[in-house]
Protein backbone atom coordinates (compact mmCIF):
# COMPACT_ATOMS: atom_id res chain seq x y z
CA UNK A 1 0.00 0.00 0.00
CA UNK A 2 1.63 3.37 -1.38
CA UNK A 3 -0.05 6.17 0.49
CA UNK A 4 1.28 10.37 0.25
CA UNK A 5 0.69 12.18 3.23
CA UNK A 6 0.56 16.12 3.08
CA UNK A 7 1.62 18.37 5.99
CA UNK A 8 2.53 22.33 5.91
CA UNK A 9 -0.68 23.60 5.45
CA UNK A 10 -2.11 26.52 7.51
CA UNK A 11 -3.31 30.41 8.37
CA UNK A 12 -0.78 32.64 6.94
CA UNK A 13 -0.80 36.41 6.27
CA UNK A 14 -0.87 38.10 3.23
CA UNK A 15 3.01 38.21 2.03
CA UNK A 16 3.89 35.76 4.65
CA UNK A 17 5.98 31.95 3.64
CA UNK A 18 4.54 28.64 4.23
CA UNK A 19 6.45 25.41 3.72
CA UNK A 20 4.45 22.00 1.94
CA UNK A 21 6.24 18.88 2.46
CA UNK A 22 4.90 15.29 1.11
CA UNK A 23 6.09 11.75 2.05
CA UNK A 24 5.60 8.93 0.06
CA UNK A 25 5.21 5.80 2.20
CA UNK A 26 5.12 2.28 1.57
CA UNK A 27 6.33 -0.44 -0.67
CA UNK A 28 7.85 1.99 -3.13
CA UNK A 29 10.71 0.84 -6.00
CA UNK A 30 11.11 4.43 -7.67
CA UNK A 31 9.34 7.37 -8.06
CA UNK A 32 9.86 9.57 -10.95
CA UNK A 33 8.32 13.15 -11.52
CA UNK A 34 6.41 14.56 -8.45
CA UNK A 35 4.02 17.27 -8.11
CA UNK A 36 1.92 19.71 -6.65
CA UNK A 37 -1.70 20.67 -7.75
CA UNK A 38 -4.30 22.66 -5.81
CA UNK A 39 -8.11 23.27 -6.03
CA UNK A 40 -9.51 26.37 -4.69
CA UNK A 41 -13.51 26.70 -4.00
CA UNK A 42 -15.57 26.49 -7.11
CA UNK A 43 -12.62 26.10 -9.25
CA UNK A 44 -11.07 22.94 -10.82
CA UNK A 45 -7.64 21.39 -9.87
CA UNK A 46 -4.90 23.48 -11.37
CA UNK A 47 -1.00 22.01 -11.48
CA UNK A 48 0.69 24.34 -9.26
CA UNK A 49 4.50 22.94 -9.89
CA UNK A 50 6.32 19.56 -10.38
CA UNK A 51 9.78 18.36 -10.53
CA UNK A 52 11.31 15.38 -12.46
CA UNK A 53 13.61 12.91 -11.03
CA UNK A 54 16.69 14.97 -12.19
CA UNK A 55 15.36 18.39 -10.77
CA UNK A 56 13.85 19.66 -13.79
CA UNK A 57 11.08 22.31 -12.65
CA UNK A 58 7.83 23.71 -13.74
CA UNK A 59 5.30 26.23 -12.74
CA UNK A 60 2.09 27.63 -13.25
CA UNK A 61 2.46 31.47 -14.51
CA UNK A 62 1.06 32.67 -11.32
CA UNK A 63 3.31 31.12 -9.31
CA UNK A 64 6.67 31.67 -10.83
CA UNK A 65 9.32 33.64 -8.43
CA UNK A 66 7.15 33.46 -5.48
CA UNK A 67 6.97 28.98 -4.87
CA UNK A 68 9.78 26.94 -5.29
CA UNK A 69 9.47 22.97 -5.33
CA UNK A 70 11.99 20.75 -4.47
CA UNK A 71 12.26 16.69 -3.43
CA UNK A 72 14.62 14.87 -1.39
CA UNK A 73 15.11 11.29 -3.10
CA UNK A 74 16.49 9.47 -0.35
CA UNK A 75 13.11 10.35 2.22
CA UNK A 76 11.06 9.83 -0.97
CA UNK A 77 9.63 13.58 -0.28
CA UNK A 78 8.89 16.91 -2.11
CA UNK A 79 8.65 20.34 -0.42
CA UNK A 80 6.90 23.34 -1.71
CA UNK A 81 8.32 26.74 -0.57
CA UNK A 82 5.67 29.46 -1.30
CA UNK A 83 7.09 32.67 -0.62
CA UNK A 84 5.10 36.14 -0.41
CA UNK A 85 2.03 34.85 -0.27
CA UNK A 86 -1.10 36.19 -1.41
CA UNK A 87 -5.02 35.60 -0.85
CA UNK A 88 -5.69 33.72 -4.26
CA UNK A 89 -3.27 31.22 -2.75
CA UNK A 90 -5.96 29.79 -0.95
CA UNK A 91 -6.96 26.22 -1.71
CA UNK A 92 -6.08 22.98 -1.26
CA UNK A 93 -3.00 21.80 -1.83
CA UNK A 94 -2.79 18.02 -3.23
CA UNK A 95 0.42 16.27 -3.51
CA UNK A 96 1.20 13.64 -6.49
CA UNK A 97 4.12 11.57 -7.51
CA UNK A 98 4.39 8.99 -10.62
CA UNK A 99 5.84 5.68 -8.98
CA UNK A 100 6.48 2.20 -9.44
CA UNK A 101 5.57 0.38 -6.33
CA UNK A 102 8.21 -2.30 -5.52
CA UNK A 103 6.99 -6.01 -7.13
CA UNK A 104 5.14 -3.88 -9.96
CA UNK A 105 6.08 -3.69 -14.07
CA UNK A 106 4.40 -0.79 -13.85
CA UNK A 107 4.31 2.93 -13.57
CA UNK A 108 0.90 4.98 -12.06
CA UNK A 109 0.42 8.29 -10.72
CA UNK A 110 -0.89 8.08 -6.41
CA UNK A 111 -2.57 11.29 -5.02
CA UNK A 112 -2.48 12.56 -1.45
CA UNK A 113 -5.67 13.73 0.56
CA UNK A 114 -4.61 17.49 0.42
CA UNK A 115 -3.94 19.89 3.18
CA UNK A 116 -5.27 23.26 3.36
CA UNK A 117 -3.65 26.95 2.70
CA UNK A 118 -5.39 30.08 3.25
CA UNK A 119 -4.08 33.06 2.92
CA UNK A 120 -5.69 36.43 5.16
CA UNK A 121 -5.78 39.76 3.44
Amino acid sequence: QVQLVESGGGLVQAGGSLRLSCAASGSIFSINVMGWHRQAPGNERELVASITGGGGTNYADSVKGRFTISRDNTKNTVYLQMNRLKPEDTAVYYCNADLRRSGSYYWDDYWGQGTQVTVSS
